[in-house]
């Protein structure tokens, strides 16, 4: 008779007021890491991923921002620079690309032309990934620090990095300088909206945050 199948270990659930940085915050990494946490926006999500980066070593890593905006630019640049980064994607909204052209193409120089994927987006998510972890990390903030109330989930292995994962790897990679219309494409927009209610929102404000 074989012996019974190990009972998966339970995913450690932990939620947390956090007054301390984003080390101190999310802690060592371990196989099945659920965490969330409400901040006073003392660190950002670049502080998140370099912890993540530092927990797990040599990785891969996916940014999925709104904007960037003028003082997030050191800190973003900083992030181009790791060495411990062995790829990485930047799915990024097509008003980031208009006003921060130089600086995505710097992404394209270190990762290549298909790391970028320009699409409308205003989601805050990371993931940071091994062969060992699959870190995902979303939340409110930003990528540098906002002192506002901020939320933060951090999972690893769960369904919904793969969901992530997948829409990800779905999106289109276009051309520098994309049109509107392809943004919206390549975001599925017409599945969720009628082009009648799309148009409400041509020649509207952008929001500066």
């Amino acid at each position: 008779m074989s012996a019974p199948i190990a009972a998966k270990a339970p995913r450690r659930k932990c939620v947390q007021e956090s007054f301390a940085s984003a080390s101190a915050c999310i802690g060592p990494v371990e196989s099945g890491l659920s965490l969330f946490a409400i901040t006073r926006g003392q660190f950002s999500m670049i502080d998140v991923i370099n912890h993540l980066i530092a927990e797990v070593g040599p990785c891969h890593v996916s940014v999925w921002t709104w904007a960037i905006a003028d003082y997030e630019v050191q800190a973003f640049t900083a992030l181009l620079e790791r060495q411990e980064i062995l790829g990485a994607n930047l799915v990024v909204d097509i008003s980031a690309e208009k006003r921060n052209f130089d600086l995505i193409q710097q992404w394209r120089n270190r990762f290549g032309n298909e790391s970028v994927k320009v699409c409308k987006n205003h989601s805050k998510i990371a993931r940071v990934w091994t062969k060992d972890y699959r870190l995902l990390a979303r939340g409110s903030m930003n990528l540098n620090y906002n002192p506002r109330f901020e939320q933060l989930d951090v999972t690893e292995g769960g369904a919904d990095f793969d969901l992530v994962n997948n829409i990800e790897n779905e999106l289109p990679v276009l051309r520098a300088n994309a049109s509107n219309s392809q943004a919206d494409k390549a975001s599925k927009l017409s599945l969720a909206y009628e082009s009648s209610t799309l148009d409400m929102f041509k020649g509207t404000k952008i929001w500066a945050k």
